[in-house]
């Protein structure tokens, strides 16, 4: 009965939680989404006050960009060095800000369905009285994602999260990254890297500990991130 995403958030609780720290683990794959963990002191608590939804385009409008603007001959920006070298347009954000999927309150979850080449063609159109240059366009793109992250927290959070801490591809993006700590103020970035978990192996470590989970009936999804009627075994078992 709930949400199709964020589908590792009870591992963000069991491996991310802080005795003392609220935190947000901010996912920044194509799609951006969130957990919120308040502070952990015990076993039992855990679930309690979790918070986590998809908060909007991560990287897809910014590769999408990338390999519009280089032909196809470039797939993502590389540590964010494109967009470093233009100017951001805010009103061009603000406007974005506007779809209704922003302000819809969680659980919510998105895909390339709505954020989609379709959708960067919108965005295209309405950046051209801009007149922005590619560089111009893909830095605006890139703090549009910082900025809807933000807008997200700000609409969202029950209270400002001390760290703020970034897995997926986009948290190799310096660009990216300076842009959230700017629009974050005095949350600190960090990425799962810097508490000891491999951002590159976070994803597969998640399902390999979903499939465990799962094979020793042990629920994997959390009711307050999904918006389910209760705990539910994720995924099927089928033995050869």
């Amino acid at each position: 009965g709930g949400q199709g995403a964020p589908l590792v958030s009870k591992l963000d609780i069991c491996l991310l939680s802080h005795p003392d720290l609220y935190r947000c683990v901010q996912n920044i794959g194509g799609i951006g989404n969130v957990t919120y963990l308040p502070p952990l002191t015990d076993a039992s608590q855990l679930g309690q006050g979790v918070k986590g939804w998809d908060t909007g385009p991560g990287n897809v409008l910014i590769d999408l960009a990338v390999a519009h603007y280089s032909q196809g001959d470039l797939t993502y920006d590389a540590d964010g060095a494109w967009a470093a070298q233009g100017t951001i347009c805010q009103p061009l954000i603000e406007a974005w800000l506007q779809h209704p999927f922003f302000d819809e309150p969680p659980p919510k979850s998105t895909g390339r369905e709505l954020f989609s080449p379709a959708y960067l063609q919108t965005c295209l159109q309405t950046a051209a009285p801009h007149s922005l240059s590619p560089a111009d366009m893909i830095a605006t793109l890139t703090d549009f994602t910082a900025a809807s992250i933000a807008f997200n927290y700000h609409q969202f959070l029950p209270q400002t999260p001390d760290q703020v801490v970034l897995c997926g591809g986009g948290s190799r993006n310096r660009y990216l990254r300076q842009c959230l700590q700017q629009r974050l103020g005095n949350s600190a970035v960090l990425t799962t890297d810097d508490l000891g978990l491999s951002s590159d192996a976070k994803e597969a470590i998640a399902f390999a500990v979903l499939a465990y989970w799962r094979q020793h009936k042990i629920p994997g999804n959390v009711p307050t991130v999904t918006g389910a009627k209760g705990p539910v075994l994720l995924g099927e078992l089928h033995f050869v």
